[in-house]
């Protein structure tokens, strides 16, 4: 197991703090004399009730219109498949004006509680600076662990991988559904494997999916009992090589090969080279990111039946542009995405596709959402001339030609009351 906690503050705190610096006969004491703080928290480990009851040293609000301090949560995924959780605090009120950053990084094989324990214990670290001008700093206490890597502390620099940085994972999954008329079978594996420094990203992915679907139908009137069968399969290879060139471009090739049932496919192969200029620098992409991306190659296919435009195989040049924006503010999120493909022998058959999704903090206890996507379809030249029966329709196992596909979502919530959120009552 293998965890670092890096902290960017006036001062460094190479600390570790009991986590009861308040203990329980003094933690409504400390909670009313400490800061007010509001966690705004998006990673999986996000157990608020776990903070409350093993941080007591502040006061936990409901609402950012309360708050000292606005405590921001985020995570991205690491090489080896650990993540970097980073916390950014921003100063409100009488400590306006103040921003602080800390980072979390932990491994693939921590669990659960592990890195439930890690963030716990950066959040109280994070929190000792905006307890300053209390009463409560005068009840903390700090203790130090020294490093046991070397004499004298500290962390070695060197430490040889003797895997060179390669992680590999493998997993296979299934599930088995059942009743009186219908049963449901999936199954599907998956492989891959990564080696991700600063300079070089490399990965490699296979992944096999399938499920069998069976309905019983009994017609009453004619006395005929149909059983419906649906079988859905899915074979693919990605393959992503990306070069760090500065703090915002990148340059690689990507390789996709597939076989899909629903796509009247029997093999699609498609590879090119592709570059990335994002307009924030890379080191700022967990809190926000803006990149636009241009990938041109080839694609061939062999199709299972042949095709309306009377085609068994065809090979293509096609390129991709992609724009990403991706930010996590104090007042909401915003997500969105444009990504557009063409083939370069005939114009016309392309696709583009929009979407996005919007958070905001209105005022005091009022968010609002709304989020969707549409997709302007003149791509599907996989279409099996025979067209489809009713069977492959309901049971879904080709896909429809369209025009288009469009999907929205709204949402709104208000809240009101008591602005504290120190009690934890687990009960019933």
């Amino acid at each position: 197991m293998h965890r670092r906690i890096l902290i960017s503050l006036p001062v460094a705190l190479a600390v570790s703090i009991p986590l009861a610096a308040a203990n329980a006969q003094d933690a409504g004491a400390s909670q009313a004399q400490g800061s007010f703080v509001f966690l705004d928290c998006h990673t999986r480990l996000c157990d608020f009730s776990h903070f409350r009851r093993e941080i007591t040293f502040v006061n936990w609000v409901r609402d950012r219109q309360d708050a000292d301090v606005h405590l921001l949560v985020t995570q991205q995924g690491t090489a080896g498949g650990g993540s970097r959780i980073t916390l950014t605090l921003f100063g409100l009120r009488e400590l306006q004006g103040r921003s602080d950053t800390l980072h979390v990084v932990t491994a693939a094989d921590d669990s659960y509680e592990e890195e439930r324990a890690a963030l716990t214990r950066a959040l109280a670290l994070s929190l000792i600076p905006y307890v300053w001008h209390s009463d409560v700093f005068q009840r903390l206490s700090l203790d130090y662990t020294p490093a046991v890597d070397r004499p004298g502390g500290g962390v070695t620099e060197n430490i040889r991988d003797p895997w060179n940085y390669w992680v590999f994972r493998t997993g296979v999954g299934g599930s088995v559904e059942s009743e009186s008329q219908e049963r449901f079978l999936s199954g599907d594996i998956r492989m891959d494997a990564s080696r991700i420094t600063e300079d070089l990203k490399l990965e490699l992915e296979i992944d096999v999916e399938g499920n069998r679907s069976e309905f019983d139908f009994v017609d009453e009137a004619e006395g005929i009992d149909t059983t419906y069968v649906s079988v859905r399969t899915f074979y693919g290879f990605e393959g992503l090589a990306a070069w760090s060139i500065g703090r915002h471009w990148s340059a690689g090739g990507l390789a996709d090969v597939s076989r899909s049932s629903t796509r009247n496919t029997d093999l699609r192969m498609e590879a090119g080279p592709a570059i990335e200029y994002n307009i924030f620098p890379y080191e700022e992409s967990t809190w926000r990111r803006f990149t636009l991306r241009y990938a041109v190659g080839v694609a061939a296919f062999n199709w299972a039946d042949t095709t309306i435009f009377d085609r068994t195989s065809e090979v293509h040049p096609v390129h991709v542009f992609e724009i990403e924006i991706g930010v996590q503010q104090p007042w909401g999120t915003i997500r969105g995405s444009l990504d557009a493909f063409q083939y370069l022998h005939d114009l016309s058959k392309h696709s583009i596709s929009v979407g996005g999704h919007i958070g905001v903090r209105v005022v005091r206890g009022l968010e609002f959402q709304i989020g969707g996507n549409f997709s302007r379809i003149k791509d599907q030249i996989y279409l099996s001339k025979e067209g489809l029966t009713s069977d492959e329709v309901l049971l879904q196992q080709r896909e429809r030609g369209t025009d288009y596909r469009l999907g929205l979502d709204l949402g709104l919530s208000f809240r009101f009351g008591s602005k504290f959120a120190n009690v934890v009552n687990p009960r019933f």
